[in-house]
């Protein structure tokens, strides 16, 4: 048998996957749940908590709990490295009508807002035994941020590495002004002579850190995905390693793998 708290949650669950409940509408409080239930306090704020971790009702301070707006799914795929290669040697007029992002969103450039900030580190051990490269070299970090511009969160959170001796031969490579940049990194390393023979890509979960929470606006219980992307050239050198962040509410994953004909 059913607990209390999940029969209370099931009344909300199913009207608003079934869109009686409309994103906005506000569901009464705790107090009036409580009477109408004949259940304590403690009842009513459990069913509330497990709507909440579910993403269907979030919590305003001072305000009550709402239904929840469905976030813009990101549904990503293997086959987007292809398509941004061969977008990579387009005349620019092409490469700025759309990205990597719209190609994953449906999304135009005019709906997403974004933010880049670069930053010269010096290698870790980490960056150093993945690059190949002594602890201390010059690196240079990429952050990105893109968000939809009807949503507060971005999409993901994605820190990007290269080797700036690597790049340094075109400066603008090194100027976070020229962001968003047409046709994105496979284009910028093709301005200093770096085709991509293959990327590689390691996918894990975890529960997020309450950084990377409050950014996402993660409902409570959710966890992230993350994507270690590293990127090879035709002479088998790693040339940019990306560590990408995906809140796992509203981000869908497709692998597809061509295979050999007999």
């Amino acid at each position: 048998m059913a607990k209390a708290y999940e029969r209370i949650a099931d009344d909300f669950r199913r009207p608003i996957r079934a869109g009686e409940l409309k994103p906005g509408d506000k569901l009464p409080t705790e107090a009036k749940l409580a009477e109408r239930y004949n259940k304590g306090l403690p009842t009513v704020r459990q069913a509330l908590a497990q709507l909440e971790a579910e993403g269907l009702v979030e919590k305003k301070h001072g305000r009550g709990t709402f239904v929840r707006t469905p976030r813009k799914l990101v549904s990503r795929s293997n086959e987007r490295h292809q398509w941004e290669k061969d977008r990579a040697r387009e005349p620019e007029k092409q490469r700025l009508q759309t990205g990597s992002t719209e190609h994953d969103t449906g999304l135009t450039v005019d709906d997403l807002v974004f933010h880049a900030h670069y930053a010269e580190i010096t290698a870790n051990e980490d960056l150093a035994t993945s690059f190949g490269v002594p602890e201390g070299t010059a690196m240079l970090e990429r952050t990105y941020r893109t968000r939809y511009s009807a949503e507060p969160a971005p999409f993901t959170l994605v820190t990007s590495y290269l080797v700036r001796d690597m790049v340094a031969k075109n400066p603008d490579l090194l100027d976070e002004t020229n962001e968003p940049w047409p046709g994105g990194t496979q284009n910028q390393l093709y301005t200093v002579g770096i085709e991509l023979d293959r990327i590689e890509e390691r996918v894990t979960a975890r529960p997020p850190s309450a950084e990377e929470a409050e950014e996402l606006e993660l409902p409570p219980g959710t966890a992230v995905i993350v994507l270690r992307k590293s990127s090879y050239d035709t002479r088998d050198r790693l040339v940019e390693m990306s560590d990408v962040i995906l809140p796992g509410d509203r981000t869908e994953m497709t692998f597809v793998t061509p295979l050999d004909r007999w």
